[in-house]
């Protein structure tokens, strides 16, 4: 038995601790919160230094400094403007109703300005909203940041960075709220599945890439000049952080320590196995030979195909997804800069663009219960509904980074002069060299 003393000093010794270690709101969710903060965390070392160890190896030497600064700077803007506004374009879902189309469909409004009326008790289904916009921030600030692959060792520091501002609040702002605003947002009234940002991070990026390299031009000596990688263990280092990172990315997307997690961390992981298996399977048919940088590309296709469809799929589904995505991005990887002429120098468009299409696609074949999946959807209008996100993500993205890339050019330019690009970025923009004799 306990004195009632005992029981007094008990009592005052707990009166002594931080409330919030028994705070009255019982729908506070500890392990889904902790979750997500470990998943913000793992999304920001999948892009730096993943990211930028993936591209950095594949570029040549002269420029791999110029990739790390970029990120480094993009990420800084995003995350002011983040905090400024674009948070609110992506959460903000008042005067929105299901089924509904109006402006709030495409955009929030800026109730949540400067995070307006959110403080350390807010809570978004148990979590912290702090904690749940920090995590969305890392998806903003990657996102463009993979589109800057597609004109890379060509494109100014400060054109980089204006890039990752404006297209930050014009494109994925805007796209970010169709795909995850909720009841209302014209993805969610269409039905469509994209769990983890199929739309809104890879044929968002991949697109935009594609236009950015299109504008920009070749690179001096492309196609005729060998440009091969110069580093492939960084890329396969940056593959591997990848990987890890991207558990962050789609499980984390669940939003709770949950079984859906469960079940996302089984599809991504098995995806991401399918691709490697893919690739390296069409390599030794078609090329007779394996390549390092083939595995990591492999990786990347699966993980990338798997994202939108990691929640609605099963065990069987995310293998087929993992094998079929990185087949068709071996094809566009291979063929279509060349055939078509563009200087996508990171295939950025072949990887995540042709990845996202072929994905979200796919995601709607393979949620339905007979092929393993946990969606009971007629598979032709889901198809619609799909291919409806896809024609409307490249519209949108297409249209408007062009614009972007347009208006840059005509303000503070966007290439930088041949002199410049002939020394390399390292040296013209940052008068540093990432390896000294």
């Amino acid at each position: 038995m306990i004195s009632n003393a005992l029981k007094k000093m008990l009592l005052g010794c707990l009166m002594t601790l931080p409330t919030y270690c028994f705070a009255a709101d019982a729908s506070f969710d500890a392990a889904s919160t902790v979750w997500i903060m470990i998943s913000a965390i793992l999304v920001l070392i999948m892009f730096i230094p993943g990211l930028a160890l993936f591209y950095g190896g594949m570029i040549r030497a002269k420029n791999v400094l110029s990739i790390f600064s970029q990120f480094f700077a993009v990420a800084s803007v995003v995350g002011i403007l983040w905090v400024a506004f674009v948070y609110s374009f992506v959460a903000d879902t008042s005067n929105m109703t299901e089924g509904t189309l109006n402006l709030n469909s495409f955009v929030g409004n800026l109730n949540k300005v400067f995070f307006a009326g959110i403080n350390d008790q807010t809570l978004v289904a148990g979590i912290p909203e702090y904690v749940l916009a920090t995590f969305g921030l890392t998806f903003a600030m990657i996102t463009p940041c993979i589109a800057l692959g597609g004109f890379a060792e060509r494109i100014k520091f400060g054109a980089a960075v204006l890039f990752g501002a404006l297209w930050l609040t014009l494109v994925y702002g805007p796209l970010a709220h169709m795909v995850w605003g909720g009841s209302g947002a014209i993805m969610h009234n269409w039905g469509v599945l994209d769990f983890a940002g199929g739309t809104a991070v890879h044929i968002n990026s991949g697109v935009a890439a594609l236009v950015g390299a299109i504008v920009l031009g070749k690179r001096r000596g492309w196609p005729t000049t060998a440009m091969p990688p110069h580093n492939l263990v960084y890329t396969m280092i940056g593959a591997a952080l990848l990987w890890a990172g991207w558990f962050g990315f789609n499980v984390g997307s669940a939003l709770a320590a949950s079984t859906t997690a469960g079940l996302v961390l089984l599809t991504t992981m098995i995806a991401t196995c399918g691709g490697i298996f893919g690739w390296m399977l069409i390599e030794k048919v078609i090329l007779k030979h394996v390549t390092s940088l083939g595995l990591a590309s492999g990786a990347i296709a699966g993980l990338v195909g798997i994202t939108p469809a990691a929640a609605y799929v099963g065990p069987l589904g995310a293998i087929a997804v993992g094998i079929i995505t990185s087949i068709c991005c071996f094809f566009a990887v291979t063929g279509l800069k060349r055939k078509f002429g563009f200087d996508d120098a990171l295939d950025v468009f072949a990887l995540h663009g042709i990845g996202g299409m072929v994905g979200c696609i796919l995601t709607g074949i393979f949620c339905i219960p007979a092929l393993g999946g946990n969606q009971d959807v007629n598979v032709v209008n889901q198809l619609i509904a799909q291919a409806s996100s896809i024609l409307l993500t490249v519209i949108y993205c297409g249209v408007f980074t062009f614009i972007i890339m347009k208006i840059i050019d005509k303000t503070i330019g966007l290439r930088v002069s041949d002199e410049a690009e002939q020394r390399g970025l390292d040296i013209s923009d940052h008068n540093e060299r990432a390896y000294n004799d």
